[in-house]
């Protein structure tokens, strides 16, 4: 792929803002970071330590946490690079290109395991009694394999015909990741297929999970309508409420910029941290954090610290 392109070198010129702001912005963005890779990285112990946890949305939970802590790595480090730099932070063409995928095969990966999570949800409410049957070890494992295979193909199929176009002209992305509206407008080719493949690309699978999404919440809202007791719908209604949150946190942004016309560059790189940084910390925070669950499984653990201290 690298042979088609005269550059081998691109500049990633990072957020809009005014320069006086580059240290706020690099102190906000890196303490968001850590909190990020932390926070996921205890959600992660805390399903694999405790044996209460481990349970079919728990499981997919740690799924989820892996991935917003390698989705944030992926992206914000760079975001950081660019910010201690007026001129922008190069990045090689190789680099550029396991960026792009890696961004890709992570957030779509995200998609499909957003929609296994709410199928895993209305099993769980609507066949309470056959959900342990339904959602055994083995079919997790399945679903979650899937969820990852399925990302992998679709990061692919974008990345290989984007890269293939010969990049000879200007080299400056007009982003803080190596993202395919910013790298597209460098090539020097006709970009018109490669922008359609994308698209459809983009469009079947994000509105494909979004509907499907939608679809097992309307049947779950139909179960809960079932429920006799006023506490069992709260509870229900609360433990699908942080998964809705998330969803739209990380789905809104991503329709905005990929499935809209047209494309303004300045708002595409405001808008998109939104599910490059914010969702990869409030997942831990909205999704786990508030949950009864992982609190006593938080305050057991810090107990055992405490007590192997002494």
């Amino acid at each position: 792929m690298a042979n088609a392109s005269l550059v081998t070198t691109f500049i990633l010129m990072g957020l809009p803002h005014a320069p006086e702001l580059d240290m706020l912005l690099f102190g906000i963005f890196l303490v968001i970071y850590v909190l990020t890779v932390v926070g996921n990285l205890l959600i992660m112990l805390l399903i694999i330590v405790n044996p209460h946890l481990h349970t079919p949305m728990y499981y997919f939970l740690s799924n989820l946490s892996f991935i917003d802590m390698w989705y944030s790595t992926v992206t914000v480090p760079k975001m950081l690079m660019t910010l201690e730099s007026p001129e922008g932070s190069p990045i090689s063409f190789p680099s550029c290109v396991a960026q792009f995928y890696s961004f890709d095969f992570l957030g779509s990966t995200e998609c499909f395991l957003y929609t296994v999570m709410s199928y895993d949800r209305f099993l769980a409410i609507s066949y309470p009694l056959r959900y342990a049957s339904m959602m055994s070890g083995r079919m997790c494992a399945i679903l979650a394999t899937t969820t990852w295979l399925s990302g992998s193909l679709h990061s692919a199929a974008q990345t290989t015909p984007t890269f293939r176009l010969p990049f000879c002209g200007p080299n400056q992305i007009q982003h803080y990741i190596c993202d395919a509206p910013s790298i597209l407008k460098l090539a020097c080719a006709d970009t018109s297929t490669v922008e359609m493949v994308i698209f459809v690309n983009i469009g079947l699978v994000a509105l494909g999970c979004f509907l499907l999404i939608m679809l097992s919440y309307v049947s779950i809202v139909h179960s809960i309508l079932k429920i006799r007791t006023s506490e069992g719908r709260w509870r229900a209604f609360q433990t699908c409420a942080s998964h809705c949150t998330v969803v739209l946190c990380f789905y809104v942004p991503l329709v905005f910029i990929y499935l809209r016309p047209g494309s303004k560059e300045v708002v595409d790189r405001i808008v998109a941290v939104f599910y490059t940084v914010m969702t990869p910390l409030l997942n831990p925070v909205v999704y786990t954090l508030r949950n009864k669950d992982v609190k006593k499984a938080l305050l057991k653990l810090k107990k055992s610290v405490f007590i192997q201290s002494k």
